[in-house]
């Protein structure tokens, strides 16, 4: 008996529709959701990889630079002019890492705090909004299939 799990048959996208392909759904969602904020974050000078910087950082402080680019889900480059602008605003501050003299840490200054936590209340209600009629047990099967998806797709061990 074989074990694997069967893999489903080839479908074209026309044939799934783009309202029943996840990627597209999840693609228009996190659209929405940045959209949604963007007036607050350029009235608080911030982009989408500044205010994604500062969010895991409030979660996750003092992360080397490769780890923060997997956690905001930013290219290298992008997340590297986006920390130097951080820095130059006083919000960021970069260690190097004092196992790895060529690694670099990055940390939330006071200011950084302060930007996010202002900024906090905005993401917190269009996170709210997402979940509009959706049930606490429907919100747990959902965060819970997202999680089995990503560990289906990640590269990282992050």
């Amino acid at each position: 008996m074989n074990d694997q799990p069967q893999q489903a048959p080839f479908m074209k996208l026309g044939e799934i529709g783009l309202n029943n392909f996840a990627p597209y759904l999840m693609n228009r969602i996190m659209g929405r959701y940045n959209e949604s904020l963007r007036e607050e974050m350029v009235e608080r000078g911030l982009t989408t990889p500044k205010a994604r910087t500062l969010a895991v950082l409030s979660v996750n402080d003092g992360l080397l630079i490769r780890d923060l680019s997997v956690y905001t889900v930013t290219e290298q480059s992008t997340l590297s002019r986006a920390l130097d602008q951080l820095q130059s605003d006083g919000l960021v501050r970069r260690e190097t890492d004092t196992l790895d003299q060529r690694a670099v840490r990055v940390f939330l200054t006071d200011d950084g705090r302060a930007a996010f936590e202002a900024l906090w209340p905005q993401m917190s209600a269009a996170y709210s909004r997402m979940f509009r009629g959706i049930t606490e047990d429907e919100r747990a099967a959902f965060i819970g299939t997202l999680r089995k998806m990503l560990t289906n797709v990640r590269r990282h061990e992050l």
